[in-house]
């Protein structure tokens, strides 16, 4: 029972994904997982694990831009692919380490081999996770749009209509988070987010924090997952309103194929605003700021102090194979 119960923090943990994950090419970012923290920096990564026994364990690992291997890749707008595609597999493999972490612990604890969790697997679990953001936050506002349609004839102007699906997409969004919340296994996800981002919030201020050095900083921070998504709402009611496509079928197809596009205009928009947060676009992140009220929570002392041994671990491997990092 132990085992499953860990494999669906696991699984919960993949959907939130996104929202907990900082994608942008910076000098330190990080994300929650089952209890623990993954901090990288711009050529390694580390995460740390706090085992049931209070132990913290941790790995690392170099990493390579995806602008330093191909130079087009850091051109504006089509960065924000790259360095989202490179973060959420990142992220996965991350998740999949603290899953290891946790079922190793439960076999150790009870004298049993831990189980594997096989590739095709964890192969399953991530397409499984994009159908359900796709069904979840496309097709469903969308189906209930429709279905308005039929009863509210002021729907048939299509800024109205997209105004209504993506009152329901954000509103599926909210209950989504807010609702996994209120089991302790998940909200404890939420409080190693905050950990990371006063760890980075210090860090940018003060370098390598000490944990009270940290916890003087907020849980909400601009270049959050969180912030991402919702950025990434707000502008599709206004992308889809666009194009007056008439078929639902048609409309679905709008939305998968502006995904990408909407993603990389939403990249530019927090990392603007990230560095202009008196301009106009820093508005629209504001919802996101908003709604780390409850994707992130304040954490322990022994939360904040995975988030800084990861942070450590990558910034070690970063000295190695980076070069020296000069904080701005």
């Amino acid at each position: 029972m132990r085992y499953w119960r860990q494999i669906l923090r696991f699984f919960v943990s993949l959907q939130l994904l996104p929202a907990l994950e900082s994608g942008e090419e910076t000098l330190v970012g990080g994300q929650a997982v089952v209890e623990g923290v993954m901090m990288r920096s711009p050529h390694a990564w580390a995460i740390a694990i706090r085992k049931p026994d209070g132990q913290i364990t941790t790995h690392s690992q170099t990493l390579v831009r995806p602008s330093e291997k191909r130079k087009w890749l850091g051109w504006p707008f089509i960065r924000g692919i790259a360095t989202l595609g490179q973060a959420m597999k990142l992220g996965f493999v991350a998740s999949k380490f603290s899953l290891d972490v946790g079922l190793a612990s439960i076999a150790e604890e009870e004298g049993e081999k831990a189980p594997k969790i096989s590739n095709w697997m964890m192969t399953v679990n991530m397409i499984f996770s994009i159908g359900f953001f796709i069904f979840m936050y496309k097709f469903v506002p969308l189906a209930a749009a429709t279905g308005l349609k039929k009863h509210f004839l002021a729907l048939n102007n299509n800024f109205l209509f997209n105004l209504v699906d993506g009152a329901v997409r954000i509103a599926l969004f909210l209950l989504f988070v807010w609702g996994i919340s209120l089991f302790k296994d998940i909200k404890r996800i939420y409080h190693y987010h905050g950990a990371e981002h006063k760890t980075v919030f210090a860090f940018e201020d003060h370098g390598m924090p000490n944990i009270k050095q940290a916890q003087a900083y907020s849980t909400y921070h601009p270049r959050c997952g969180t912030s991402f998504l919702m950025t990434i709402m707000l502008i599709c009611i206004f992308v889809y309103a666009a194009f007056p496509v008439q078929t639902f079928w048609g409309k679905f197809a709008l939305r998968i194929v502006f995904l990408p596009v909407i993603a990389s205009v939403s990249y530019e928009l927090i990392r603007f605003s990230a560095k202009h947060g008196k301009s106009i676009f820093a508005l629209m992140t504001k919802p996101g700021l908003w709604l780390q009220r409850i994707t992130t929570q304040p954490p322990t002392d022994d939360q904040v102090e995975c988030a800084i041994v990861a942070l450590q671990q990558a910034m070690e491997l970063e000295a190695k194979h980076g070069g020296e990092l000069v904080i701005a």
